[in-house]
């Protein structure tokens, strides 16, 4: 090392994720770049009079943590108000619903979301069931999935919505068997029926709550983010604004949406806007869609579910999708795909597939693989495709089945479900995060789940299928090394060695061999990036 440190971070535990050096005490940072790892000796040589040493006082320092999978912009929007996650039957968001509408003031909205669809006990999806509850307040409540909604029947009325509509994708307004809504609204193109009428928050607003998100989710270890979308190109201008004042708190990697009927000059657009980039953020790769949810019907299965429903792809002509990411990976652009089903991922990989190029081929993820068969497992490693899932996704299921989404698949896909540990041990690249808001995006707690099969802090819950879990070490390398490798950074990122950058998070325990759900509890003491610490406690 021939400068001196602007930081030093001393008497820790340090797991590099590095085959060179695996462990070390002690690491040197300068501008925003590890410039040195050793032991608690060499400080002395780093140092110099306006060196700042962080004593770690024995907190276990790895790369920076990155989720894979989160919407910290349209998370916002789709977070916004009640938060409905804790209803777990009728009662209890009958019971909610009408608190809020009685707080509700003249011309409010009753907006909320994080909704399972289990507090239906069974039911079809249906306002009539809310109405009563919100005294006549509009609602528009969004569901866990992401992917669907419920409208009140005084909202459906303030958007005009009175019967069924025709979409470019795969959606749906659900009607009864007289053509009259249900309030049940799926897929992206349905819910934004009602966006003309949804109050809204000004920009200044947006900024500071965008703002206040990226600082809390860095209290948590996270130093990145690979972001799923880019709907609002404001966005950009936003992140613009941050840094012209300040440093976001942590990385964003964005993937803006190619949905279906985008022509040439479109995908001509995406490849451009990969130009795009500030300090800490820049358009990465492109995001598309092969499905949608299980729960929904809309995911693609081999064969339907047990409502007759599954069997189309989001692309009404797949060949399009198909089309489409080969003229991204002709301009080597990554793509990443949402692909739920067993068919869906099965069409993503036959699209990677059909690419001749090597280099090509390795440019491609897929998102989620909720349900795969053992035929499909091999083809991510011999094709390059790496795989990004989400494990505190199985909250909404069951070990014995008796959930919406087991029920809808049936046994034979639900015991194939979130096959993390099959992928590993298949030589996959192995992604992990958290899809916030869908679930919760402290990346303890998804560390945690990969490991237990179920939410951290509830012993008493049977996981679901216990063979899938990952080691302390894989559900690390998820969110730092494999990450970095997905996106094509494992020269810069993902590991703790001279010449990478310098994001690191300190844990009070060791997240690979402490007990899981300690991990999920344990304090996060220390968040560095780009070698500035913007986490300390």
């Amino acid at each position: 090392m021939s400068a001196v440190a602007d930081t030093i971070l001393a008497n820790a535990r340090v797991r590099t994720l590095h085959p060179d050096r695996t462990s070390a005490s002690a690491v040197a940072v300068k501008d925003g770049h590890i410039v040195a790892v050793g032991d608690d000796g060499d400080v002395r040589d780093w140092r110099g009079a306006h060196t700042d040493v962080v004593d770690l006082a024995g907190a276990t320092l790895t790369p920076g943590l990155v989720d894979g999978h989160s919407h910290p912009y349209l998370g916002m929007e789709m977070a916004t108000g009640l938060d409905l996650s804790a209803c777990r039957d009728l009662d209890a968001l009958r019971t909610a619903l009408a608190d809020a509408a009685r707080a509700a003031g003249p011309g409010d909205w009753v907006l909320a979301h994080g909704l399972d669809h289990n507090a239906f006990g069974g039911r079809p999806v249906h306002h009539d069931l809310i109405d009563a509850a919100l005294a006549g307040v509009p609602a528009f409540i969004r569901l866990y999935d992401g992917h669907s909604a419920l409208a009140s029947g005084p909202a459906l009325a303030a958007a005009g919505i009175d019967g069924p509509r025709v979409f470019a994708q795969r959606a749906h307004v659900v009607c009864d068997p007289d053509g009259r809504p249900t309030g049940h609204l799926v897929e992206f193109a349905a819910m934004a029926l009602m966006d003309a009428v949804l109050p809204r928050e000004n920009a200044a607003v947006r900024r500071e709550r965008l703002l206040g998100l990226l600082r809390d989710m860095a209290a948590t270890g996270l130093t990145g983010a690979h972001v799923m979308d880019l709907q609002d190109p404001g966005v950009l201008d936003l992140l613009a604004d941050i840094e012209e004042s300040g440093e976001l708190p942590v990385r964003l990697r964005i993937a803006p949406w190619c949905m279906p009927g985008t022509d040439t000059e479109g995908l001509d657009h995406l490849v451009a806007l990969q130009r795009a980039r500030g300090r800490r953020w820049r358009i990465g790769g492109v995001k598309f869609f092969m499905d949608g949810t299980v729960e929904g019907g809309t995911a693609w299965l081999e064969h339907p579910d047990c409502h007759g429903q599954g069997t189309e792809a989001f692309w009404p002509d797949p060949a399009a999708y198909t089309r489409a990411v080969h003229r991204l990976a002709r301009s080597g652009v990554r793509t990443v795909t949402h692909a739920i089903g067993d068919a869906a991922v099965r069409h993503v990989l036959d699209t990677v597939e059909l690419l001749d190029d090597p280099a090509q081929r390795a440019l491609h993820r897929i998102e989620h693989i909720e349900t795969v068969p053992d035929s499909q497992i091999p083809r991510f490693a011999r094709l390059g495709v790496a795989a990004s899932m989400q494990p505190t996704h199985l909250a909404y299921t069951r070990a014995d089945h008796r959930d919406a989404w087991s029920t809808r698949v049936g046994k034979e896909r639900a015991d194939r479900a979130w096959r993390c540990r099959d992928l590993r041990d298949a030589g996959a690249v192995l992604v992990l995060g958290s899809d916030w808001p869908i679930a919760h995006y402290d990346p303890r707690e998804v560390l945690a789940t990969a490991r237990l099969r179920r939410l951290p802090g509830r012993p008493e819950t049977e996981p679901v299928a216990a063979g899938q879990a990952l080691t302390g070490l894989m559900a690390l390398e998820g969110y730092t090394s494999h990450s970095a490798r997905s996106v094509g950074e494992q020269d810069v990122a993902g590991r703790i060695a001279p010449g990478y950058r310098a994001d690191l998070t300190a844990f009070a325990v060791d997240p690979v061999t402490a007990p899981a759900d300690e991990v999920a509890a344990a304090p996060v003491t220390l968040t560095m990036t780009g070698g500035a610490v913007v986490h300390r406690t």
